[in-house]
């Protein structure tokens, strides 16, 4: 949902309390946005149509929550609310983020916050499933689905940055991510490779202890033929489809490289995928969600 030019910068931030949404804000307001929390869905129409009436010709960006505290009709309308903001001179985009249930749970229980749905009727964990029902339109429309679940502060901090703020102008931001599948498909992926089949270090006892970052690990993959052949297949795809994907106003793409522990093959297949794309693609990240646990 974005449009070039000059237009002003808006994003919206929403998810399930306990995602990060409001350290999602602190970062964007750090970088010179304007930021409201908790603001109502059926107001933002009328928000943008006066920024953009102050403001002169390089108005300033504005980042605005909208969560389950939203009366239920403007939760209702948020697609409609969408579509009156498409028309406007705007460079918008909705940004969700979201975590696993139990990883919200411990969030609260920690925190010792309370749940904005919570009553004599609603415990916490029934007002964390029915969070999800609330604003299942919104994760729908999303143009960037976050997963906090593995994020600490610093690392929702370096993605924000890194995807959003940092994010060159009317270009998709690409991330390259690892992962184990031991642990879990990532659930904010857009498109996944299992690489599993591939040749795996991990069964020779001096490389076991290295990752897809260490020379030894990548010289041993660069004299795999069938390596090469999946690098090969790999960006033959994406080089065929990111630019299709751009052409329909594509913000964000997340790639997700799987093998079975998220040691050795994904990391280094993201590692060399992210360097072959970043050499003509200026927003291009690589990330390796087993190999620093809690960050990203």
């Amino acid at each position: 949902m974005a449009n070039a030019g000059t237009a002003m910068k808006l994003v919206i931030i929403s998810g399930r309390s306990g995602s990060g949404k409001s350290t999602a804000l602190h970062v964007l307001e750090d970088a010179g946005y304007n930021c409201i929390d908790n603001f109502p869905a059926g107001l933002l129409p009328a928000l943008v149509h006066n920024a953009l009436g102050l403001q002169s010709q390089r108005p300033q960006p504005l980042a605005v929550s909208v969560d389950a505290r939203n009366s239920p009709e403007h939760l209702q309308r948020f697609p409609e609310i969408l579509l009156s903001l498409e028309r406007m001179d705007l460079d918008a985009e909705l940004i969700f983020l979201d975590a696993m249930s139990p990883t919200l749970v411990k969030r609260f229980s920690e925190t010792r916050r309370r749940h904005p749905l919570t009553n004599n009727q609603m415990d916490l964990r029934q007002a964390i499933e029915a969070e999800r029902d609330i604003l299942g339109s919104i994760a729908d429309l999303a143009d960037l689905y976050i997963d906090t679940t593995q994020l600490d502060t610093p690392g929702l901090t370096d993605l924000i940055n890194a995807r959003i703020v940092r994010r060159s102008e009317h270009r998709i931001s690409l991330l390259f991510r690892s992962f184990g599948y031991k642990f879990g498909v990532p659930v904010d992926s857009d498109v996944v490779f299992d690489i599993r089949c591939l040749s795996n270090p991990y069964w020779i006892p001096e490389l076991r202890p290295l990752t897809g970052l260490d020379t030894r690990i990548r010289e041993y993959f660069d004299q795999q033929p069938d390596v090469e052949e999946m690098f090969k297949d790999i960006r033959h795809y994406l080089s065929t489809w990111l630019p299709r994907f751009e052409q329909n106003k594509r913000i964000y793409m997340t790639v997700a490289i799987g093998c079975t522990g998220g040691q050795h093959r994904s990391v280094y297949m993201a590692e060399r995928l992210g360097q072959h794309f970043g050499q003509d693609t200026p927003n291009v990240l690589v990330r390796h969600r087993e190999l620093r646990k809690g960050y990203f």
